[in-house]
This record gives C-alpha cells, sequence and structure tokens, in this order.
C-alpha cells in the first residue's frame, strides 16, 4: 500500500486487497457492487483500483439507490447506462429491479461488495445487500463482502423488529431497526437467516472494536448519501427517519437533514410544555426555524426543533423520535397527518409494524408501550452472535 498521510486505526476490507495486490481477484471476471463510498482510507475509488489492476478483468458495475456517485436524489429511480468517464457498463439496482440480472451473474467468476452503509434498517444499501446475496446464491457466483465498521457501533440495538407482512426495500428482513452489524456480518446473517446458499466470502477489518463510533475509527467521513452529510445526521437519522411518514418535514433541503424537524404550522410551546421541557434522555431541543429548499413544504418558513445529541452511548433515537412525534401530534391535532397511500402508510413500512401508528391514533404515549418494541432483541443477538466476526 502506498504512504499516506491517513494512519486510521481502522483497516477496511478494500485496504487489505489494495495491500495484497488484488490476488484474491486476479484471472478473473469481476462484477463490483459500490457506489461513491467504495473508497480506501485514502479516498482512492475502488473502481479505478479494480480497474487497473485487472485490466480486462472488470467486467460490469452493479449501482444502489443515489448512483454511481451518491448524486442522485432519494427515492429517484436509476437507469442502466454505460459510464463513458470510467468506460464500464452500470447496472442499477434501484431501476427496474432490485437484483442483479441472472444472465449476467452467470458470465462472472465473482461479484465483490464494497459499500459504506450506517447501520440502520431502512438504509437501502442493506436492501441491495440482500439482492446481492440472494442473487448469488441462484446463480452459484461467489460473492465477496469488503467490510466496513458499523459507524453507530456494534454495541447497540433497538427495536421493534420488522414483521415481514411489512416487508419492503426500506425493511428487507426481520432484524431490528438499529441492528448492530457490519455489512459483512450482515450478509453472513442474509445468507443463514433466508437459506440463499451462496459462496459468501468476507474480507475483515482489522482494529475494530464493537463499541467504537465511526470518528473514533481515524477513518475520513465520506456522506453516504446525499442527505446524511455528518456523523451527528447518521445518529439521528436512526429516530427521525420516521417523520418521512407524516406531514412535517424531516429536514431535507436544509443545512441539518434529520437534524430539523419541523413544519410551517407547528407551535414550539406546545410541544415543550407536553415534553415537560426540551430535554431528552441523551439530547436536548434547540427551537429553530428553516426553509426547506427541497422536498415537504419547500420554500415554506417552517418552526421546529433541532435535536443536539450530547451523550449518544444513552442516546435512543428511536424512541426520542417517538416522543418528539407524539408530542407534534397530541399537539397539533388540526394540521398532522400521517402520509398514507392506498391504505399503506410509509411509517408502518419503515417501523415494519402499524401498531406504533394505531397506538398513537388511540391516544396511548410511547413510555407505555416502548418496552414492547424491543421485544425479540434478546432472541435477534442470539441468532445473530453466532455469525459474528469482531
Amino acid at each position: 500500500m502506498q504512504e499516506t498521510m491517513i494512519k486510521p486505526k481502522v483497516t477496511i476490507g478494500l485496504d487489505k486487497v489494495r495491500g495484497e495486490g488484488f490476488k484474491q481477484f486476479k484471472d478473473k471476471k469481476i462484477g463490483l457492487v459500490l457506489n461513491h463510498t467504495s473508497l480506501t482510507s485514502d479516498l482512492v475509488f475502488s473502481l479505478n483500483l479494480f480497474k487497473k489492476h485487472l485490466k480486462e478483468g472488470l467486467e460490469v458495475v452493479f449501482t444502489p439507490e443515489h448512483g454511481l456517485l451518491g448524486d442522485v436524489a432519494d427515492g429517484v429511480k436509476v437507469q442502466s447506462y454505460f459510464d463513458k468517464v470510467f468506460r464500464v457498463q452500470v447496472y442499477s439496482l434501484y431501476g427496474e429491479t432490485y437484483e442483479p440480472p441472472a444472465d449476467v451473474l452467470q458470465d462472472l467468476d465473482a461479484l465483490v461488495y464494497d459499500i459504506q452503509d450506517i447501520g440502520v434498517r431502512w438504509y437501502t444499501y442493506i436492501s441491495t445487500l440482500y439482492y446481492v446475496i440472494r442473487a448469488s446464491g441462484k446463480a452459484d457466483t461467489p460473492v465477496y463482502v469488503l467490510d466496513r465498521p458499523n459507524p453507530v457501533t456494534g454495541v447497540h440495538l433497538e427495536g421493534p423488529i420488522l414483521d415481514l407482512n411489512f416487508k419492503s426495500f426500506v425493511g428487507i428482513a426481520d432484524i431490528p431497526v438499529r441492528y448492530g452489524l457490519t455489512c459483512g456480518e450482515l450478509a453472513l446473517y442474509y445468507n443463514e437467516r433466508f437459506s440463499f446458499g451462496a459462496e459468501l466470502h468476507v474480507i475483515k477489518i482489522s482494529g475494530w472494536d464493537r463499541k467504537m463510533w465511526f470518528d473514533e475509527t481515524g477513518l475520513l467521513w465520506v456522506p453516504p448519501s446525499p442527505n446524511i452529510p455528518s456523523l451527528d445526521a447518521a445518529i439521528v437519522y436512526l429516530g427521525t427517519c420516521i417523520f418521512e411518514g407524516t406531514n412535517l418535514s424531516e429536514g431535507r433541503g436544509t443545512v441539518k437533514p434529520f437534524e430539523y424537524i419541523g413544519a410551517p404550522w407547528l407551535k414550539w410551546r406546545k410541544v415543550l410544555d407536553y415534553l415537560g421541557g426540551p430535554k431528552l434522555p441523551g439530547a436536548l431541543l434547540r427551537p429553530v426555524t428553516f426553509t426547506p429548499l427541497a422536498s415537504k413544504h419547500k420554500n415554506e418558513k417552517c418552526y421546529g426543533f433541532q435535536v443536539h445529541v450530547y451523550d449518544r452511548e444513552t442516546f435512543k433515537p428511536l424512541k426520542a423520535a417517538l416522543k418528539l412525534l407524539e408530542a407534534i401530534k397530541n399537539t397539533h391535532e388540526d394540521d398532522f397527518q400521517w402520509r398514507c397511500s392506498k391504505n399503506v402508510c410509509w411509517i408502518d413500512k419503515l417501523l415494519g409494524t402499524d401498531q406504533v401508528r394505531k397506538r398513537m391514533d388511540s391516544g396511548e404515549k410511547v413510555d407505555e408501550y416502548y418496552w414492547e418494541l424491543q421485544r425479540g432483541l434478546d432472541a435477534y443477538w442470539e441468532k445473530a452472535s453466532k455469525i459474528l466476526l469482531y
């Protein structure tokens, strides 16, 4: 590996492959599953490295939501194309299909997956991983996952476990909202849990402790998607993403996506009075105004809160978001709405259950049923512990 000023505590899978001269993939026809986060610790794009070392061996590239360079907005379908800059065929796994085509896989000697996720079930990169492992098992094509740290540690969990009746691309498996695994471990879990039968190889990271947060790894933060610009945003996103299922802005189109929550009709004092003040476990709410330049309430002045996390070890993102949601809903009954279409509510997909929405609608308080949302975590972790790599 070339000398660099970057000397992280953690060595990621891609750095190991580079350090070994890509020996695992010599003289093989390879397909890469990657995006803009597939970088070495000194920010060299893996696509360039694989093209350099494999010459004609790099056959195709597969990309998740947000596209190859991570510049496509959330929810926007991406078409497959030939990339003239990188001179490679790019198959979108967030367009006409979620799964790599069988006829393409059968011509490959191996698939390589290298994408940084953020450790939460509704982040769609892990749904792409699910379909990659499934397709590899069907096609009998070996798959290599170049592992990366879970940015929000590998020890903290938060439910609920997804009910498979609510399975979707923002909830692909019956795992908790915050599932505590690296992408390599999650690939192993999928392969075992769903009997995909893939020949799966994980290039492990080294130097990583499960208690590490991303800013303790020495690695540089690269926004994994357009609205997760920082680790702070990633931490609160583990909870505040549920506001996507409402008519409140979750801060998209602002400088603080997912840290800002609000609406033109929100009244600060009502919410704070309901909560008994600005304090949530491990966090404080600060009243703010903001004007989104995109998404919900575009160009409208919104009143709301920024979630400031001061103790991330005790902060429970989903519980905090649910309590804030309860307070806003119960103090703004004439304005608040769920986002639903054809009898399907988006928050049910995100949470993997309709019970939270129904219990909020019935007047129950989060503190009365939050513990029920954590049912199944012990059983889940008992299963997951059998595939842990670190």
